[in-house]
């Protein structure tokens, strides 16, 4: 699991000059900010890097050579915006306007955020200058150019053989394919970037953003390879076969992914291609597209705050936008912690484990004789699990989400139809074998529900005296061992608070 920080990007440089500082300050700011939005939320990888180190630029000029060598590479003369204020040539992200296709005001000169289309600067209806603000001119200048449209037959090809992708993701690579791959200038007129391996361009030009980027997953590969000590070892994942890639982004990428990319790799030769490209639709917030700039949606650092790390992924994990687009309000993600989280999760945790803490000597215990509805709880769950495993290998992970709770919630109706809080007055032995399959349901749920809770699941693997981590395990219900002492219980979560005062005052104003 490989990914980084994309250091090229125009926001840097233009954030960068506002700023009055070097484009590497800003990028030593974010990268550290990033590092540690991962760590609060509890997200994990084997190498998180950037796509500015020695080890990428390297790669990224093996890549820029083998294309050159294949034929897929060329010099053109072309005309780009130049911005006479700032007195230099505008990469595409540098121009800014409105989308011909949607009307949207603030498409960049690469691409309409808003549709997704693919862009060039020249197609925006009144561009103006990210620097300046001014409109741009046109003026002549020479880029080294992909050529799109040789490889466009092989990309065509090897889409119709994309098995399970999801629909809007594969529809929307082939129709982008099938109205023509235009060759696409990769070098632009900077100097911020990955050097180019030639001089034949002159100075002050360097491999453009939208090309190194998308090779960053091959140079991470190679990173993690020689840390890991083993520097040939990237080599399983990227020409072995039976390897297997996925590519986690936003729809806003899959021209990058299932087109670009794989045009570069034919264009390469001798390297995997995407297995699956399981592109996330849009988050909106409050109807809006989330936007810093515009002041639409919150830093994640706002919410890492204000909610435990479990809290968090859980409410974004059962709103991702995997087939259509989201909205999101503070409101419902406090609606599904409180609501789905709280009270049927954790709600269910916290009872079992009180009971059995209060009624059996702060132990597990003995499970008894099992019943057929003891047993039809278990089976329930441990198909529970393997139906959300399935879920997993087709990247639908929030149907995998839905399956495990709603395998807490048979738990809850179990236990409220054997009501142990009832006949643990006259039936001991009965309510120990009730509170026993209830605990190994919810040591089969708790690993389901690890990749999306990994800090609470963990806790209770604890809790029920398991040895190691969850993961060491496996993806299988363990047995629960009977006399394994229990401390006494604390709630797994506490309630989220996250609609804003002024909210609150105005849906009090409403009721009244």
């Amino acid at each position: 699991m490989v990914s980084g920080s994309d250091v090229h990007g125009t926001p840097i440089t233009v954030r960068a000059e506002a700023e009055g500082v070097e484009p590497q300050d800003i990028v030593d700011r974010y990268h550290s900010e990033f590092l540690a939005n991962w760590r609060a939320v509890g997200i994990s990888w084997d190498l998180y890097t950037s796509t500015g180190t020695d080890n990428h630029a390297e790669v990224t000029q093996d890549v820029f050579l083998q294309l050159l060598e294949h034929g897929f590479l060329e010099k053109k003369t072309s005309e780009m915006f130049y911005d006479q204020e700032a007195e230099r040539f505008l990469p595409d992200r540098y121009v800014e306007g409105t989308c011909p296709h949607c009307g949207y005001e603030y498409a960049r000169g690469d691409q309409c955020d808003n549709c997704g289309r693919t862009l060039d600067p020249e197609d925006l209806i009144d561009p103006r200058s990210k620097l300046s603000g001014a409109t741009p001119v046109m003026r002549e200048t020479e880029h080294y150019f992909l050529k799109l449209s040789d490889l466009q037959e092989p990309v065509a090809a090897w889409l119709e053989t994309r098995e399970g992708w999801r629909s809007h993701v594969l529809n929307w690579a082939k129709s982008f394919v099938s109205e023509g791959l235009h060759d696409r200038a990769i070098t632009r007129d900077l100097d911020w970037g990955v050097p180019l391996p030639v001089d034949d361009l002159g100075a002050g030009k360097r491999i453009y953003v939208w090309f190194d980027a998308v090779i960053g997953y091959l140079s991470a590969s190679k990173e993690w390879s020689k840390s890991a000590g083993a520097p040939e070892a990237w080599r399983l994942w990227w020409e072995n076969p039976d390897a297997e890639s996925y590519y986690f982004v936003g729809k806003d990428n899959i021209p990058f992914h299932a087109v670009m990319w794989p045009a570069m790799l034919v264009g390469y030769e001798g390297l995997n291609l995407p297995t699956n490209v399981p592109a996330n639709q849009y988050i909106t917030f409050k109807g809006g597209k989330v936007s810093a700039s515009r002041g639409v949606g919150r830093p994640i650092g706002y919410y890492t705050e204000r909610l435990e790390a479990d809290a968090l992924r859980y409410a974004l994990a059962s709103n991702l936008p995997e087939h259509n687009d989201t909205d999101i309000t503070e409101a419902e993600l406090e609606r599904a912690i409180n609501q789905e989280l709280v009270a049927t999760w954790g709600n269910l945790v916290n009872r079992v484990f009180n009971m059995s803490w209060k009624n059996f000597n702060a132990a597990i215990p003995e499970a008894g004789n099992l019943g057929a509805s003891d047993r039809a709880l278990l089976d329930k769950v441990d198909n529970a699990l393997v139906e959300a495993g399935r879920q997993f290998e087709r990247v639908e992970l929030r149907a995998a989400l839905r399956i495990m709770m709603d395998a807490a919630a048979s738990t809850n109706a179990y236990l409220n139809e054997k009501e142990p809080w009832k006949t643990v007055r006259q039936d001991l032995a009965g309510t120990a074998t009730t509170l026993h399959t209830a605990l190994s349901a919810i040591n089969g749920i708790k690993t389901g529900l690890y990749p999306f809770l990994p800090h609470t699941s963990q806790t209770i693997h604890e809790m029920l005296g398991q040895p190691g981590s969850v993961r060491d395990h496996g993806w299988v219900r363990t047995v629960v061992m009977p006399g394994v002492p229990l401390d006494k219980p604390e709630p797994l979560f506490r309630k989220a608070e996250l609609v804003e005062a002024e909210d609150e005052e105005a849906v009090g104003a409403t009721d009244a």
